[in-house]
């Protein structure tokens, strides 16, 4: 089966951040989809840097159904980890208006559960603890949710790639071109055993040098320096609110009980869809 086209959804790891080609970003989507078919197949890449699953919903959605692809891949979450205004149960409802709203139009989906940002950044364990649970609650919903629309799933929370710096480029939040290759590798694969690509795999070898250690410190000295200013404006405060209360925990024998609230929340926000589905809103 030859997808109709393929539209991509999300932020800036599927904007190709950490890949650059020219005056932009390429990244693994794109790559994907130089694989899909023999032929050329139409892409457009929505995603853009710093989406939260609330941009998707509203903005892009509605510009990849008037696309009518047959292939939408949705991988989206990190950056609702990384707001003080993070809602498991808000996220678990976006997607899956967004994953229904796809399948609906006949669309396979494509979609991945990814690492927590706080151990990619090499957080202190107060800190990292909250965000490790954030992003493992925003997985198991889009496990659940993959399941229930038959999603392509690509399993990209753990494993060596997250821990091989050579994959990774200086923020260690976006993968570098070895990464973005590797992402489409490993996506083109599945897609190849659903018969959903009859195109060449991807090359896992960069067409490009890596960047020298020079040019990362002065990303890092500039745009990298604005991304991390931005988000912790919103964050930090919140987040230092978040481990003083790990800490507290901690030093009192009762840190699984912030597990065990985490795992209540999931399963009170996809229970809260399961009724939505079997008691539909009548107007």
């Amino acid at each position: 089966m030859r997808p109709a086209g393929f539209v991509a959804l999300g932020d800036s790891l599927t904007e190709g951040v950490g890949d650059p080609v020219g005056a932009g970003w390429r990244g693994w989507a794109a790559l994907l989809a130089a694989g899909l078919a023999e032929h050329p197949v139409p892409f457009t890449n929505l995603a853009v840097s710093g989406a939260q699953t609330h941009e998707v919903l509203e903005s892009q959605l509605p510009a990849a159904l008037a696309l009518r692809p047959g292939l939408v891949s949705v991988v989206i979450g990190v950056n609702d980890t990384l707001r003080c205004t993070f809602d498991i149960h808000a996220v678990a409802a976006r997607l899956d208006t967004v994953y229904s709203a796809c399948s609906e139009q006949g669309a396979v989906l494509l979609t991945a559960c990814l690492p927590d940002p706080g151990a990619m950044l090499g957080l202190p364990g107060a800190l990292a603890r909250p965000l490790a649970r954030r992003q493992w609650a925003v997985n198991t919903v889009v496990h659940a949710l993959s399941e229930r629309y038959g999603a392509v799933h690509l399993h990209a929370c753990e494993g060596d790639w997250i821990t091989d710096r050579a994959l990774w480029s200086a923020d260690r939040l976006h993968p570098g071109e070895r990464g973005h290759r590797q992402l489409a590798s490993r996506f083109h694969a599945l897609l190849v055993r659903h018969g959903l690509a009859t195109g060449p795999a991807p090359s896992p070898e960069p067409e490009l040098p890596a960047p020298t250690r020079a040019a990362s410190l002065w990303w890092l000295a500039t745009a990298g320096t604005g991304w991390v200013a931005r988000r912790c404006t919103d964050l930090l405060p919140q987040l230092l609110t978040l481990a003083a209360d790990e800490m507290r925990h901690r030093a009192r024998g009762t840190s699984a009980r912030l597990d065990l609230r985490a795992s209540a929340a999931v399963s009170a926000a996809l229970a809260a869809l399961s009724v939505g589905e079997r008691q539909p809103d009548p107007a």
